[in-house]
């Protein structure tokens, strides 16, 4: 079970994301500000942060910004009143993985919790192995038949995830998500233009397969 950090100033808003996160199957702490969630991950692991920004002793901007440089690569929701660009940009220079404007839809900040968590997942994987092919997420290559192809990021991102989960549907919307991102302006149609250019690229690899589950979405199989 996931355990989701909510860090929010507001008691109203803490404990109604606190509500919602346990309800869809979370296990939850919460901190008023950043300075007593920097304590919380002192003695706790911590799969996800959503954060506020303007609090007090600590902020948001800040709490990033000391987890990045320390190491910690948890994922950060960002949630706050702020929708100027610059304050967006300044979220994201700090470490943050994804960002939402108040009032929040609390429906679609968990669907952004699982992406996020969802996408963590197969960064700390970093490699996957089907048969005699080994797909190595930190060099974006994959390796069968003796020879190490590189591919391009959001390709090889498609493809891993795939891999990941050998038999499991993903719709184009959970991929478009998952690679693209939540908020991405991509045309969905790029999803079948880069499995054309994996299926191209792996037509001779007796591993795996991806085969199209039609009006559903696409599946990688073991040959």
């Amino acid at each position: 079970m996931f355990k989701i950090l909510v860090v929010e100033d507001d008691s109203e808003l803490r404990g109604l994301f606190g509500k919602v996160l346990l309800k869809n199957g979370f296990t939850v702490k919460c901190a008023e500000n950043g300075a007593e969630a920097l304590g919380i991950l002192e003695n706790d692991y911590i799969d996800l942060i959503i954060s506020d920004i303007m609090m007090p002793e600590l902020d948001g901007y800040e709490l990033v910004k000391r987890l990045r440089e320390a190491g910690r690569q948890t994922p950060v929701l960002m949630i706050t009143a702020k929708d100027a660009f610059d304050d967006m940009r300044q979220g994201f220079m700090s470490g943050t993985d994804d960002y939402m404007v108040k009032p929040v839809n609390v429906n679609e900040m968990v669907l952004r919790v699982n992406a996020l968590l969802r996408r963590a997942q197969m960064i700390n994987a970093r490699k996957q192995i089907i048969g005699g092919t080994e797909f190595d997420y930190d060099s974006l290559t994959v390796k069968y038949n003796g020879k190490k192809e590189e591919l391009p990021q959001k390709e090889f991102m498609l493809l891993y995830k795939l891999v990941t989960y050998p038999g499991k549907i993903f719709t184009r919307q959970q991929i478009m998500d998952d690679i693209w991102g939540y908020d991405t302006d991509t045309d969905p149609h790029t999803v079948e233009v880069h499995i054309g250019r994996l299926r191209e690229r792996f037509r001779d690899n007796s591993d795996f397969e991806i085969v199209t589950i039609r009006g559903v979405g696409y599946k990688a199989v073991k040959r």
